[in-house]
């Protein structure tokens, strides 16, 4: 097989040499690194990752190729992929293509060949940085001018490129709990999983306002996950905001949020938020339970986090990362609005978290007794 140069430029002028696969072209984005040995499927097709281009860890990735089943939307987000070293063999029962070719068909570039390990320890000594990929222009100077021409992640709201254009219905035989779920780049597991709990789901755009959410009748409202900067989202949080004076003045209604719902939730609530380092890409971040001292193995995929000396008194910490000890988790402390940094519905990773699920249920039966 006749390999493709290719260039990846970081916006500080750093140049990583490789070969091209998947759709060979040029591609741009804020270059973060996830630290999963597999999942990487799930990954590519996370409307989080939408405007990033992802590096993998693991060194050999490819290798049980991929599968509808395990597509996480229907597109994949991720701008670009950058590995180590590409399996074009790959086997696995379920497997119906090449990760070479998925990319491919789905018009999104990847680079193997370069040395992740040294980009990985750039990355975290510099922190997250645009960058461009090309096959097509291997000039580094021209690259580096390009990369520093792309938009940075604050301030960008992304979730307007990736929310449903309209609002939809997954229903349940005999479900016990209408659930309104705004999307800001939700996750098929998790719509899985509110319908294995017994619910109806109600699939909202993430502009849908207030108004038409209680028109639905809800029993519980879910808070997605989903890319960019939670404070440039003025929208999403003028809506929880009214969402939990509502629950104030009229009746509990559950609110559960993930990810960006969960910043999104907590900027509602008066807290701020602000923009980490690297961020926090992987499916094995530690994580204290404050309630029972339990350390949960979480999956995550965020850039921006709260702040912990920002959180007003009403909102209390439920959940620590292990790692560098940023918020994890919040709960309000009369309201049933509760909130988690992490992915408890772990496409791909670990199934500690499963529990929130059901606090959710169980929410949703104290409001309607």
């Amino acid at each position: 097989m006749q390999e493709t140069p290719a260039l990846l430029v970081l916006e500080n002028g750093s140049v990583y040499r490789g070969t091209a696969f998947g759709c060979i072209g040029e591609a741009t984005g804020e270059v973060v690194f996830n630290t999963s040995h597999t999942g990487y499927q799930e990954i590519l097709t996370d409307p989080s990752y939408a405007g990033q281009m992802v590096v993998m860890t693991y060194p050999l990735i490819g290798n049980y190729g991929v599968t509808p089943d395990d597509n996480e939307s229907s597109k994949v987000w991720a701008s670009a992929f950058i590995v180590r070293e590409v399996s074009h063999i790959y086997s696995n029962f379920e497997a119906s293509d090449s990760l070479d070719n998925y990319l491919r068909q789905a018009g999104v570039m990847g680079l193997a060949g370069i040395d992740t390990r040294k980009l990985v320890r750039e990355i975290r000594e510099k922190g997250a940085m645009r960058g461009v990929i090309s096959a097509v222009d291997l000039n580094p100077e021209s690259l580096k001018a390009k990369a520093l021409a792309i938009e940075e992640m604050t301030g960008q709201d992304l979730v307007k490129t990736v929310t449903a254009s309209k609002s939809y219905v997954l229903d349940k035989p005999e479900a016990r709990y209408h659930v309104a779920a705004f999307d800001y780049g939700i996750k098929s597991n998790i719509l899985r999983i509110l319908q294995n709990c017994g619910c109806r789901v109600t699939v909202l755009n993430a502009a849908t306002p207030f108004e038409e959410v209680i028109g639905l009748k809800p029993d519980g409202v879910f808070l997605s996950n989903g890319p960019g900067d939670p404070a440039a989202v003025g929208y999403a949080i003028e809506t929880i905001r009214a969402l939990a004076d509502y629950n104030r003045t009229t009746r509990p209604l559950p609110v559960f949020g993930i990810c960006l719902g969960h910043q999104l939730l907590s900027l509602a609530l008066g807290a701020e938020t602000y923009k980490l380092k690297f961020g926090h890409h992987g499916s094995n971040h530690p994580v204290k339970n404050l309630g029972n001292s339990k350390i949960e193995i979480t999956s995550q995929n965020h850039g921006f986090a709260v702040k912990m000396d920002s959180l007003p008194e009403d909102l209390e910490m439920t959940h620590l990362n292990l790692y560098d000890h940023t918020v994890e988790g919040v709960r309000h402390r009369s309201l049933p609005c509760f909130s988690v940094q992490y992915h408890p519905e772990a496409a791909p990773g670990p199934h500690d978290s499963h529990y929130l699920f059901d606090q959710f249920i169980d929410m949703m039966d104290r409001a309607k007794n």
